[in-house]
């Protein structure tokens, strides 16, 4: 498809929450831990989160040769920050990776990949790193990278972080994980709140972690029942609803019939939404 054929290309490289797995029980939606690209019209290439899927991202961003990054994490829990270690234009001096933060819902940032790379626990050190780093702090009002306009809210977790809304020509991605709709943390928000944020979304990708059964056993761990998460798309009216943030014991199957499930609430619900599961290589055009 022709670049000028649509707006925005969303590309999944982690969808697993918690920690990475792997085993034939996984494979169509895959064990990596989040990390979500997201490319707009200008040619700007925009990664959410540093989970364990950045590996392969980086991968392939060294074979298209684009050379110059934007990262934006939610929060900065393990599971999201761990594939920044082995993401390969760290450690190409060609490459240019801006960091934006929040320091009020993130905290120092290059402080926490500075720990994450120290060792004991990783034997190359931030500063040993050849690409060229900028970090830039934002506020929650909207900004632009490029041609991509940003919108952050705060998310409903045991550690304050950031949800996104990304519009570039009409068109609107949502991406809130970790974000618990059953209760609301301290900096969080209601679930009607969230729903008026991806109000009428081309897409959205929001934390499913738990079944309605397992809910009641974590609630206030900070991670949504797919029950809740399909509530707030339906509504929010968003044209595609993705759940987001499997559970780590969540097979392929069990993801299978968290998706029929929502699909017989959509339809009978008389909503013309698409219900799928994100994984690991999902790729969408805006």
């Amino acid at each position: 498809m022709k670049r000028d054929a649509f707006s925005m290309r969303i590309r999944s490289y982690g969808a697993r929450g918690s920690v990475p797995v792997s085993g034939s029980q996984h494979l169509k939606y895959g064990g990596d831990t989040t990390c979500v690209e997201i490319q707009g019209r200008g040619g700007a290439t925009i990664i959410v989160d540093a989970g364990s899927g950045m590996r392969r991202l980086g991968d392939a961003l060294i074979e298209d040769g684009r050379l110059n990054i934007h990262l934006l994490f939610t929060h900065c829990h393990w599971d999201h920050i761990i594939g920044f270690t082995v993401f390969k234009p760290n450690y190409l001096d060609d490459f240019h990776i801006t960091i934006w933060h929040h320091p009020g819902f993130q905290g120092d940032v290059r402080t926490v990949l500075e720990k994450l790379m120290h060792p004991p626990g990783f034997p190359i050190r931030f500063n040993r790193l050849k690409a060229g780093f900028a970090f830039r702090e934002h506020a929650l009002a909207p900004f632009a990278i490029d041609t991509v306009q940003v919108h952050p809210i705060a998310i409903s977790h045991t550690q304050p972080g950031l949800g996104y809304r990304f519009e570039e020509d009409g068109k609107r991605f949502v991406m809130i994980t970790d974000n618990e709709l059953g209760y609301t943390h301290p900096h969080g928000h209601t679930a009607e709140h969230y729903a008026r944020f991806a109000r009428g979304a081309d897409l959205l990708f929001h934390d499913a972690h738990y079944t309605d059964d397992e809910y009641p056993r974590h609630a206030g761990q900070g991670h949504s029942s797919c029950s809740n998460a399909l509530g707030l798309a339906l509504a929010a009216g968003v044209q595609r609803f993705g759940l987001f943030h499997h559970g780590p014991d969540r097979t392929d199957a069990d993801v299978d019939l968290l998706v029929a499930r929502c699909r017989e609430r959509i339809a009978a619900a008389g909503s013309p939404m698409d219900c799928f599961a994100v994984g690991q290589d999902t790729d969408i055009l805006l």
